[in-house]
């Protein structure tokens, strides 16, 4: 993790991005701060400071080929659909990128919830 780098404060600015969305809720997953969207979590920060987020299979996988992300394993089993995002050289830099995934994985996790 580049030195200085804040996880937390960086993911409360993405939730403040969804202000105007009631659904989206920044709360506690598995012991770390994330977001959900209605009952659904589809971002939280690693224990490494990482954003773990929920994209579709393919979209994940081409994170993770790219070498941008990486697989997260829970147990012995790895996610198809949950990847891991270090954070960048800078907060600056991190901000963008981790902007841009927990908004593509909040659209996915909404329109899964929505269709069920």
């Amino acid at each position: 993790m580049p030195e200085g780098h804040d996880a937390r404060g960086l993911l409360e600015e993405i939730a403040a991005d969804f202000g105007d969305e009631p659904d989206v809720v920044l709360g506690t997953m598995f012991r770390s701060p994330g977001l959900r969207t209605g009952d659904k979590i589809f971002a939280f920060l690693g224990h490494g400071g990482e954003l773990i987020v929920k994209l579709p299979r393919d979209r994940a996988r081409g994170y993770v080929d790219a070498g941008s992300a990486e697989p997260v394993t829970m147990g012995k089993r790895t996610m198809r659909e949950w990847v891991a995002f270090p954070a960048q050289e800078s907060d600056a830099a991190t901000l963008a990128l981790w902007r841009d995934v927990a908004r593509d994985a909040r659209r996915y996790v909404d329109a899964l919830r929505r269709s069920n």
